[in-house]
């Protein structure tokens, strides 16, 4: 039996992850990597057949000491976390890796912006992972998988919630134009790169696309019109307007949604592979429907 370790595996990604390999819990046995072993959540994990193993990716020895049995790697990093470490992190990482046994790893990613725009709009949180990427690639002694997620749905719940208007409807909005954004129920990327350990081979070197659905702002609006009974328009806020609101990382998600109006024009192929990796996968429709009593907090407000 293989055993994979999941970094993060409180987090969002690697908690996603760790949820679907419990389902195979006689194909793998389950390591989680966290630097709170005492929290709930990692006690939880302990209850459900996790072994839990304190360590963080700014220690390099203590993830070679989480690895030493294992096979298998699923990685990610933190970037709106740690900020100018994160690519520090990934490194340790990716070193740590290169000095293990691992078979294979997968590790999240995201594109690079710098190459995608011509260097016109940076986005620090991309670009982070595409070095890592970059990185990854230079070393030697295991395969690999780069996993890069959408735009996950939970952000209209926690970043982008749809705001009141004067006239009682409600609104959302980013620089995304009439440009469908790519987007996934974060919990659904587990059941992406189970199939991946699955078959490792079929994926050696390959980045996998984990998209849901692809969505304008005007699309997602009327899916929340009509699963949560009011009015929700979608606002295409410019770029620079959205750059001055002066939240940590507004000109990065400026960047970012400007970036992908303008060279991430449509995700098809990402789309077709992670339905048949796995079918199960929710529409932002479904999802929504799931989260409604959590909308209808915030629109009660």
């Amino acid at each position: 039996m293989k055993k994979i370790l999941v970094t993060g595996a409180t987090g969002a990604q690697g908690g996603s992850v760790v949820k679907h390999l419990l389902k195979r819990k006689n194909q793998y046995q389950i390591k989680g990597l966290t630097r709170t072993p005492d929290s709930d959540a990692a006690k939880e994990l302990t209850r459900q057949g996790v072994e839990v193993v304190q360590g963080d990716l700014a220690d390099k020895q203590s993830i070679i000491n989480a690895l030493e049995d294992c096979q298998y790697i699923f990685g990610v990093t933190n970037f709106w976390e740690h900020f100018d470490t994160e690519l520090q992190h990934g490194y340790n990482l990716i070193d740590a890796v290169a000095q293990s046994s691992i078979e294979h790893f997968v590790l999240s990613t995201l594109p690079s912006a710098d190459k995608l725009s011509g260097g016109k709009y940076p986005v620090p949180h991309f670009e982070n992972k595409a070095k890592m990427e970059t990185y990854c690639k230079t070393k030697t002694g295991f395969d690999y998988t780069f996993v890069q997620p959408a735009f996950y749905f939970e952000n209209f719940l926690y970043f982008f919630p749809p705001q009141e208007r004067e006239d009682n409807t409600y609104e959302f909005g980013f620089p995304q134009g009439d440009t469908p954004l790519a987007g996934i129920a974060i919990e659904d990327l587990g059941g992406i790169v189970c199939p991946i350990f699955d078959n490792t081979s079929a994926y050696v070197g390959k980045i996998v696309g984990a998209v849901s659905e692809d969505l304008t702002g005007y699309q997602y609006a009327e899916q929340m019109t009509e699963v949560l009974g009011v009015k929700v328009q979608y606002n295409d806020i410019p770029r620079d307007v959205f750059a001055s609101f002066g939240f940590p990382g507004a000109e990065d998600l400026a960047n970012m949604f400007t970036m992908n109006k303008l060279h991430i024009l449509n995700r098809t192929e990402d789309i077709k592979l992670s339905h048949k990796l796995y079918p199960e996968i929710k529409s932002f429709s479904q999802w929504l429907n799931e989260n409604k009593d959590k909308f209808q907090q915030i629109i009660s407000k």
